[in-house]
């Protein structure tokens, strides 16, 4: 991609993106629960609901795409995550977070930039 396709919202995009893939990894192959998993759980969050949120104000050719969608997608399963989690049901939690980290972040991820 040229150099001026990476304006500076689309590389704080990036780099929250960049930041949430191993953080997400960390999170998922650790101990559940304590403090430190809640706290970077937290942090997880506040990225995933920037990249999300973020890509509304990314377009190309002026337009909206499938990702787009995913974007609106991700905002309302992160947000009942957080409900699952602060409700005690964490197998519901637990199942969301995976399927956000792999779907947003590995597998859209990656399409996305391609087109």
């Amino acid at each position: 991609m040229p150099a001026a396709f990476f304006t500076p919202l689309i590389s704080a995009h990036a780099m929250a993106a960049g930041l949430a893939l191993p953080l997400g990894a960390v999170i998922l192959m650790r101990r559940k629960g304590d403090l430190r998993h809640r706290w970077m759980g937290r942090v997880w969050f506040v990225l995933m609901t920037f990249v999300a949120a973020g890509s509304f104000w990314i377009r190309v050719s002026g337009h909206f795409s499938w990702i787009h969608g995913l974007s609106a997608y991700t905002l309302v399963m992160l947000a009942l995550a957080l409900y699952m989690a602060r409700t005690g049901r964490i197998e519901k939690h637990k199942r969301i977070v995976q399927g956000l980290y792999f779907g947003a972040l590995i597998v859209a991820g990656p399409v996305s930039y391609t087109h």
